[in-house]
């Protein structure tokens, strides 16, 4: 039978999404990228915030529909959505065949087998090792834990995966060495707080170790790390991205606020002088250094003083990169239950303030780049040939802006070329190549 995948949300989420497409592989299914050719399809989703939840709903119903259109006979769902909400999922879509939670991802298959109806019972269950990666032939994340245990009020995180849990040093490598057999030259190591990894299996934080035997692996060209919340960042840490000739001097680093009225109703572990601190000695240590962060405006009780003050940092820090969320209420959080909800229309206003004063500051720091020279990894190739789209080590896929590269036929889609910097368009480079 033909399956076919669709995964909603985060990095971490696409990583299982690849387990659950290696894991049919390996029982022989055939993988199809269009709905309308699958018998099966999978719909992996995410649950985290309104929105995401508002488009997994939109996304099932919309694979629904297959069933009178297409040839799908069986509609799966999976991930975090239908772990808040599974049994008012089955009541909303009578059409889904089985609902998986993460909960229940260690019975995967048995739970597949059944709804299926197959003769042959298989011990098979999700595994790294058995992972496609799904990001192309190139880039691949690397998921170093599961779940959450920093206990903001406002996350719905530890609801959904439960406490932070390691995965032992060792998996990590063996998977890690594989990727890079499998010819990944750029691998991003994710978690929800990879600051947190081997707290639990280590009683210390083993990142900056884990960064520098990813290094020691040939194959690897650029490593990136993501999600290292402000008080994990060590000098260690610095140090070792600092020496580095393949970790990316690159540090997604959310903050969510910098009042610390706001910080200690969100239960953040660090206040503003720590978060102050840890960014002006990452532009003293690593001067070449980008820093992305995600802030988090409307929170219960968060006041114009709260925002001004937040809004100031923004503008005194200069991120390279920055997005803003619009806090929502989410069920079953300490902040869903706080007084001082703040109006939609003053979440929309204090984002859009601050996105206006960081894409000024963007277009700032990006037409200082015009004239420089960097090493792009390109993406993408345009049909005709003429136009390579890539990255530096500036920007994350998905996330950040890209470079609009003029270059010849002779490109090719995981190359990394020598790329100058001849323009600017919104959030996006424009460069050719250098031979």
């Amino acid at each position: 039978m033909k399956v076919g995948f669709v995964s909603l949300g985060c990095s971490k989420n696409l990583v299982d999404t690849e387990m659950m497409i290696g894991l049919f592989k390996k029982e022989n299914f055939e993988v199809v990228s269009d709905p309308k050719k699958a018998e099966i399809i999978v719909v992996n989703t995410c649950g985290f915030i309104q929105a995401a939840k508002e488009e997994a709903i939109n996304t099932i119903f919309e694979m629904a529909e297959y069933k009178d259109t297409g040839k799908c006979k069986y509609l799966i769902v999976t991930g975090c959505l239908v772990k808040r909400y599974k049994e008012e999922l089955e009541k909303l879509v009578p059409e889904v065949d089985l609902f998986i939670s993460t909960s229940e991802y260690d019975n995967y298959w048995e739970l597949i087998e059944k709804v299926l109806s197959l003769p042959k019972k298989s011990k098979n269950t999700l595994d790294y090792m058995d992972r496609t990666i799904a990001t192309g032939n190139t880039t691949a994340f690397l998921k170093i834990s599961e779940g959450c245990s920093n206990g903001c009020t406002y996350c719905a995180i530890p609801l959904i995966r439960g406490r932070h849990i390691s995965r032992p040093y060792e998996d990590i490598i063996k998977e890690a060495k594989k990727l890079a057999k499998e010819g990944i030259k750029e691998v991003i190591v994710i978690a929800q707080d990879t600051t947190k990894y081997g707290t639990d299996l280590y009683g210390k934080c083993r990142l900056p170790e884990l960064l520098g035997d990813l290094e020691k692996i040939s194959g690897f060209k650029w490593i990136r790390f993501l999600y290292s919340y402000p008080e994990g960042i060590s000098d260690e840490l610095i140090d070792v991205v600092k020496k580095s000739k393949k970790i990316c001097h690159y540090f997604d680093m959310p903050i969510q606020h910098y009042s610390d009225n706001v910080l200690k109703n969100m239960h953040r572990k660090t206040d503003s002088k720590k978060i102050e601190e840890v960014v002006n000695k990452l532009r003293g240590e690593i001067p070449d250094v980008i820093i992305r962060t995600t802030l988090l405006v409307g929170f219960p009780g968060e006041t114009e003083e709260d925002f001004f003050e937040l809004y100031e940092f923004v503008n005194r820090a200069k991120f390279d990169k920055l997005g803003v969320f619009k806090y929502s209420k989410e069920d079953g959080t300490l902040a869903a239950k706080m007084e001082g909800q703040i109006h939609p229309k003053t979440k929309e206003a204090r984002r859009n303030k601050i996105m206006s004063l960081e894409k000024q500051i963007s277009k700032i720091k990006l037409e200082e780049k015009i004239g420089n020279t960097y090493i792009a990894l390109v993406d993408e190739i345009t049909k005709d040939g003429k136009t390579a789209i890539g990255r530096s080590y500036m920007d994350i896929p998905d996330e950040d802006g890209v470079i609009f590269i003029k270059c010849d036929k002779s490109t090719k889609v995981g190359d990394f070329i020598k790329v100058k910097i001849t323009d600017v368009k919104d959030y996006d480079l424009i460069g050719e190549k250098i031979n």
